[in-house]
C-alpha cells in the first residue's frame, strides 16, 4: 500500500537538490531527457532559490521551513505538497492551487489540494 511518508529518492538529481547545489541541479536537469519523480521528497529547511521547477513532480513533497522564494512552480505538480513555514515571496504556483490552499499549507502545514474546476 502506498503511503504519504517522506521518501529518500535514489536519483543523482534529487541528491544535488538535497546538497542545495541549484546551479548543478539546473544544468543536469536541462541535460537530461527524463525527469525523475520527486514525489514525497524531503526538501525541509533547504534553500532552493533559483531552482528550475518546470515539469517536476513534487506531489506530496515536504518544504517545511525551506526557502523557495521566486521559484516558478506553475508547470510543476504540487498536489499534496506541504509548505509550512516556508519562505514563498515571489513564487508562482500552479493555477489549480487556490490561494486559500496555499495559505492553509503555509500557516498550518496542510497538504495543498488542487481545485477540481481548474
Amino acid at each position: 500500500m502506498e503511503t504519504d511518508a517522506v521518501r529518500h529518492i535514489t536519483d543523482p538529481l534529487y541528491e544535488t537538490l538535497r546538497k542545495e547545489d541549484i546551479t548543478a541541479f539546473n544544468a543536469e536537469k536541462s541535460a537530461r531527457g527524463d525527469l525523475p519523480s520527486l514525489a514525497h521528497g524531503d526538501f525541509r529547511g533547504l534553500d532552493l532559490r533559483g531552482m528550475n521547477a518546470h515539469g517536476l513532480d513534487l506531489s506530496n513533497a515536504y518544504f517545511r521551513g525551506s526557502d523557495i522564494r521566486g521559484i516558478d512552480f506553475s508547470h510543476s505538480n504540487m498536489e499534496g505538497a506541504s509548505i509550512a513555514g516556508a519562505k514563498i515571496s515571489g513564487c508562482f504556483f500552479p493555477q489549480s492551487l487556490e490561494a486559500e490552499e496555499i495559505v492553509m499549507s503555509l500557516n498550518h502545514g496542510t497538504r495543498m489540494r488542487y481545485s477540481k474546476g481548474k
